[in-house]
């Protein structure tokens, strides 16, 4: 379908997906491969599980590098951004899925732990927007940054305090930049998964919670990693979502829908 074609490939297009060794980073690095996009698997400590997403993309016939950087090193992240640049030359799509969390109840929370959390998943988010949007200004061409969200941004959830706060502070940047750089024909987009239970998440996923989230979600069922392949791959896309900026948009089977 040549149309459709048209619209979502994006050959010739460099993405670099940071968090691309987590579940659900992998899943988006994968689907932006299987389009067409040549993909930077970035990472922090799981080696192991990068090189199994550069092996996955290159059997499936794409191009893929992985790059290891501390999201809150940006000496580290220049470091990546310079050695993508020097194998591919530009970066045109950046998606951030770094996350951490914690069950630790309020009054338990350490400013340790605090500051741990809100600094994966804020502050590295922000100097990759920073390190990257300002490569992608200099190119003086159309560029899409995706920064992962999460429900817990829009509802409040118990046993994810720090969590949910960080993710709002992503909500938040997401629609700073968006408007800071529209000029310069940065898009920059957030998506809000929903339940994909993970490594990360398990650990508070009790019976009396799972009923919980089934019983609020109108899908009734979690959500599968490959079901965020479409809106990431739409938002990536210069023709399908040429027009959309600033936008926060729910993958959640209608979790943050629901009220009674």
């Amino acid at each position: 379908m040549p149309y459709v074609d048209e619209l979502f490939s994006l050959r010739g297009k460099v993405a670099v997906v940071v968090g691309g060794s987590g579940l659900l980073g992998g899943r988006i690095a994968c689907a932006l491969a299987r389009v067409g996009a040549k993909v930077a698997v970035v990472f922090n400590r799981n080696r192991e599980a990068a090189d199994n997403r550069v092996k996955e993309i290159e059997g499936h016939g794409g191009e893929a590098m992985k790059a290891q950087a501390n999201v809150l090193n940006k000496l580290e992240i220049q470091k990546v951004r310079d050695q993508i640049c020097s194998r591919w030359d530009k970066v045109h799509i950046l998606v951030n899925a770094p996350g951490v969390n914690s069950t630790t109840p309020v009054l338990e929370i350490t400013e340790e732990e605090w500051h741990a959390i809100l600094n994966t998943n804020l502050k590295g988010i922000f100097l990759c927007c920073q390190v990257f949007g300002e490569l992608m200004i200099k190119q003086k061409e159309r560029g899409s940054i995706i920064n992962v969200s999460s429900v817990s941004s829009e509802v409040p959830l118990s046993k994810v305090f720090t969590y949910s706060i960080s993710k709002s502070g992503v909500n938040s940047l997401t629609r700073s930049l968006a408007r800071d750089w529209a000029s310069s024909k940065i898009r920059v987009n957030a998506i809000i998964p929903g339940f994909f239970p993970a490594e990360q998440n398990r650990t508070i996923l009790t019976d009396e919670r799972k009923k919980s989230i089934l019983d609020h979600t109108p899908m009734g069922r979690y959500g599968e990693p490959e079901e965020l392949a479409g809106v990431v791959v739409w938002l990536a896309s210069e023709r399908a979502s040429s027009f959309v900026t600033a936008a926060i948009i729910p993958v959640d089977g209608g979790f943050t829908g629901m009220t009674i």
